[in-house]
């Protein structure tokens, strides 16, 4: 166990530069370790799955260690199993591991969704987040459809690890290169036919590609089937499942051109291009000896142990803390905290005190008994190691101390902390930090962040409620979702003569068992009108003048819809707090995990936020959310997050909504919190294909036959029922540090972000139509300057030598409000654009401080002129630019000529 936990302590000082991974995965030598497979509570116990997980691992290893050229191989793997499935005298107790950390999800078969794929939130070369199968898939079910199953760990393993992107297309299967179309692959090398699929009931049936006269592709229908038997040998990010495919494409044979996510979010750079310049590839060698076998640790989740660690010293009277840290401390003990929880209690100041050993949680007895023994008194110095010292002591007393969790709370300096992280490190124990006031002890993060567990931040502004939300967010990491503590709101305001605080909450079908509507105040209780749904007022609040706060607690399910809340008060802050549980063990609640890319924001490096939005595995589409974040000053920042694609957000109507934050004022800590509202239910299925994933295979040519592989269930647009689903939550996105912010005024030192979903149509045969979103002045907030559009024939002239490729006239196309469409319509000039060519286009943005963004994803379009029709066509659908869309975006010269051109194609296509 000495290896497991110095390789902790490699991870520490990893997590310490900034980059916000929850996984343990750490690179030794050449092998990868500490990497946590889990399956989901919802999987019905099998047993044959764990040895079908450690199959796949293990076929895995030699083709990852021949694929990056003898670099690196798996060689450790925890697998961690659920509660419900029966004990084993080999299963033992995770330490850091939980499913909210865990590499590799193991959910539940759903038909349509058993795809393989890789949740990715990131740029090109940023690690992604977690990896999903699913039973039927280890079980070998899909072996035709995306290869064996090390193969296609192999395949996610680089999305993962590596942040590189698919080299096919689901949307956009064909592509013209030189006035031919060409299917759209890596390397070009893999040989194939064209077949149209029509699929039904099942079953799929080939016929002839049908070509578009037009466009000079085939119609949708088409799919490029490959030859079973080849000699190429890449790429794993295009097919693994073709059995010479060996390695991934590299600089040399890369197919540049091909319309696919990795050319598009990894500027045409190759996969083994992005790999080589990955952190695991800088600080290796390949190895001169072939590599062990994986070994593999079976850990089944026990009961949870939490033991609260709380701040009792002199400075918790300031700015009420000590009053506000009871009552989220009693939201937690009262509410978030699952039954069965085995819990304990410490206080400290410079001594520790225990208040409570390790209560299980079986009633509300339980709860009530732990709460009355709160702090009331604060005095004293401020000694963290004492108190962390004391809980190790309580737990140790029933459980081990791996895998437990401690919930520690200080608003106090304290320059003996580093003291005592070994032990931490040793316990096993997972730290959840809560930050309170400005002084908090600065190394608080790096306990979190060495042991796995949510770092969080509150400030002394009451209204913002942000204790509560911190204590709100420390549900389980193991439990099933339906045990969950969920906050549907959370809310502040300070009140003054006689003000009202008026509202509406809504409770969803998704939830409304154990819903809890929670009171606070800071100087005397003010007056309560809550009423349900259906009007009726609520009464029954329990008040608890001591700690100022009332509760009440709705028996049975909550009923769904519109809860109303008046509160009156004056010259003091309130808020409110509702929280609850799913409705029912079956039906998956809507959930809001929200985190930021990054532990620590070094000015001008932007903050990403991220939103996760769903409800079991479908995403919500078309919800409003927004973060609010608070820095270490009190000043809050709201933003926007979209799922737009565009900016910060990686993939459009994923689920993630996704901001840039740069409003930096201060160095320190800043909170952030989200809500989220309203939304479209994709009624339990993806609303799109996953991106990120093995390219599921139609079928195969062998010995020149076609042989056509079962179809996917698609997702049939009819069959999708995408309702408007009326919710609301709050999650806590925990907090970062912010350093290297120069005092005000702070200079603009933040240019335009990337534009990355450019594209580019052919209209007639030489007016080329491009769409994207605006980026702003700072990243993809307000409003750039002006646009710089170039081309070139040649792709790689255009990355390379942008300044040098020629320029389009973009003198009255004025940027709009960042994340609005821009549609501009030009015609090439200064360029050879004939029957054949190929046309690469590119964007940059500049701010009104002339700092220029990245160079935009490059669009692509090819000239391809149809032969002369046999007869006429009268039918406007052929005629080039039809509907041509007249808007500032287009020089009023610019229309004319358009216009003029488009007229002259027009008389030629009915010649």
């Amino acid at each position: 166990m000495g290896s497991y936990k110095s390789s902790v302590f490699i991870l520490v000082l990893h997590l310490l530069e900034g980059a916000l991974s929850n996984s343990l995965i750490q690179l030794n030598n050449n092998g990868y370790e500490g990497i946590v497979i889990a399956i989901d509570p919802n999987v019905p116990e099998d047993e044959a799955l764990i040895q079908q997980i450690k199959d796949m691992v293990t076929e895995a290893s030699p083709y990852l260690f021949e694929a990056t050229e003898k670099r690196f191989y798996f060689k450790s793997v925890s697998i961690l199993i659920p509660e419900n499935w029966k004990t084993k005298p080999d299963y033992v107790k995770p330490k850091l591991e939980t499913y909210k950390n865990a590499d590799v999800l193991v959910e539940p078969n759903q038909p349509g969704n058993d795809e393989p794929y890789t949740e990715q939130v990131g740029k090109c070369g940023e690690r992604g987040e977690k990896i999903h199968f699913t039973p039927d898939f280890l079980a070998g079910k899909k072996l035709d459809q995306y290869g064996p199953q090390g193969r296609v760990f192999v395949h996610e393993w680089a999305h993962l690890q590596w942040g590189v992107f698919d080299e096919y297309n689901k949307d956009e299967k064909f592509y013209l290169s030189k006035g031919k179309p060409q299917a759209v692959r890596c390397s070009k090398d893999i040989t194939g036919e064209h077949t149209a699929l029509k699929c039904q009931g099942g079953s799929c049936f080939e016929g002839k590609c049908k070509f578009n006269k037009l466009t000079g592709l085939y119609n949708k229908e088409c799919e490029f089937i490959p030859h079973k038997q080849q000699t190429v040998k890449t790429s794993i990010m295009f097919a693994q499942s073709i059995d010479s495919v060996v390695g991934f494409c590299t600089k040399k044979n890369h197919n540049k051109e091909a319309p696919n996510m990795q050319n598009q979010k990894c500027n045409l750079q190759s996969t083994w291009e992005v790999i080589s310049n990955s952190e695991d590839f800088k600080k290796t060698t390949p190895m001169t000896t072939n590599p062990p076998n994986p070994t593999f640790s079976l850990l089944q989740i026990g009961q949870r142990v939490v033991c609260l660690v709380l701040d009792k010293s002199g400075s918790m009277v300031n700015g009420d803390r000590l009053n506000r840290m009871n009552q989220a401390g009693k939201l937690f003990l009262l509410q978030t905290v699952e039954d069965r929880t085995w819990v304990g209690l410490v206080t400290f100041d410079s001594r520790a005190q225990v208040q409570s050993e390790l209560r299980q949680i079986t009633s509300s007895t339980d709860r009530d008994a732990l709460s009355k023994r709160l702090p009331t008194i604060a005095s004293g110095g401020t000694s963290i190691c004492t108190g962390l010292r004391s809980a190790f002591t309580v737990i140790r007393k029933k459980y081990p101390t791996d895998g437990s969790e401690i919930v520690l709370l200080t608003d106090g300096e304290d320059n003996t902390i580093s003291g005592c992280f070994n032990e931490v490190k040793q316990s096993g124990a997972i730290i959840h930090t809560v930050a309170l006031g400005p002084s908090a002890a600065k190394e608080l993060e790096q306990l979190a962040q060495m042991t796995g567990g949510l770092q969080t931040y509150a400030s002394d502004q009451a209204q913002n409620n942000g204790l509560i939300d911190a204590f709100g967010a420390l549900s389980s990491g193991n439990g099933a979702v339906s045990q969950r503590s969920i906050q549907l709101e959370s809310k502040g305001s300070t009140l003054k003569n006689l003000q009202w605080m008026n509202g509406t909450v809504t409770v969803d079908s998704t939830v409304g068992k154990d819903t809890l509507f929670l009171i606070t105040w800071t100087t005397q209780q003010p007056q309560i009108f809550l009423w349900d749904p259906s009007g009726t007022r609520q009464n029954g609040f329990v008040v608890d003048t001591a700690t100022k706060m009332a509760y009440l607690q709705v028996p049975d399910i909550a009923k769904v819809g519109n809860w109303k809340y008046s509160l009156q008060a004056s010259s003091q802050t309130v808020t409110l707090t509702v929280t609850s549980r799913a409705s029912s063990a079956t039906l998956p609640p809507i959930t809001v995990t929200s985190r930021m890319n990054k532990d620590t924001g070094r000015f001008p490096s932007p903050m990403v936020v991220y939103a996760n939005i769903r409800q079991g595995n479908s995403p919500i589409l078309r919800a409003s959310v927004t973060a609010v974040i608070e820095s270490a000053n009190g000043k809050t920042d709201t933003l926007e997050l979209l799922d737009n694609g565009a900016g910060a957000d990686a993939t459009k109507n994923d689920g993630v909504y996704s901001r840039y934050f740069t409003a930096y004022d201060t160095n320190g800590r800043y909170s952030v919190k989200i809500w989220a509202l309203g939304g479209i239910n994709t009624a339990g299925q993806r609303a799109v294909p996953q991106p990120n994933g093995a390219m599921y295979m139609p079928g195969w040519i062998e010995n020149g036959k076609i042989k056509l592989n079962p179809p996917r269930l698609e997702n049939n647009k009819t069959d999708v029922q995408k309702k408007q689903v009326c919710f609301s939550r709050t999650s806590s996105g925990g907090s970062f540090v912010a350093s290297n912010v120069p005092k005000a005024p702070i200079p603009d030192l933040f240019p335009p972000c990337q534009i990355t979903d450019l594209k580019a149509k052919l209209h007639g045969y030489s007016l080329i139509n491009l769409t994207w979103t605006a980026p702003g002045d700072d990243y993809d907030h307000g409003q750039a300057s002006k646009y710089i559009i170039r081309i070139s024939t040649s792709i790689l002239d255009l990355r390379d030598k942008f300044n040098d490729s020629v320029q389009v006239n973009t003198t009255d196309l004025i940027p709009k409000e960042a994340n609005s469409e821009e549609i501009f319509v030009f015609e090439p000039e200064n360029i050879p654009f004939e029957n054949g060519t190929d046309l690469f286009i590119a964007i940059k943005a500049v701010d009104k401080a002339n700092l220029e963004s990245e160079i935009s994803n490059i669009a692509q379009v090819s000239l391809f002129i149809p032969p002369a029709p046999e007869t006429p066509s009268p039918d406007a659908s052929t005629v080039p630019y039809p509907n041509i869309s007249i808007n500032s975006t287009i020089p009023g010269i610019h229309i004319l000529k358009i216009m003029w051109k488009w007229l002259g194609e027009l008389q030629l296509t009915l010649a």
